[in-house]
């Protein structure tokens, strides 16, 4: 599972093949030891837990790197490698 981003923390995963158990498009992500998945695009909270704060933070990064997320979600479902994309500044 690569890790497609890291920021503040957080760190961002896009598992291959992986469309059985959430049936969208999503994000794995890690921060402090808590573990959460969010949706693409909008950035909803599917499963696990964050702080807020760092759930915004994931949301605004989402928002600015949709299209990059999904293209990537297209590679990941077809099991070819994904493209890392750039960290929340």
């Amino acid at each position: 599972m690569p890790a497609i981003s890291m920021f503040y923390g957080i760190i961002i995963r896009m598992l291959f093949m992986d469309t059985q158990q959430h049936h969208l498009p999503h994000l794995q992500l890690e921060y402090q030891g808590m573990k959460a998945v969010v949706s693409i695009p909008d950035g909803n909270l599917l499963e696990g837990e964050l702080p807020n704060k760092k759930l915004r933070l994931v949301q605004a990064w989402i928002a600015i790197h949709e299209e990059e997320l999904m293209a990537d979600w297209a590679l990941a479902v077809r099991g070819e490698a994904v493209f890392p994309i750039d960290p929340l500044r």
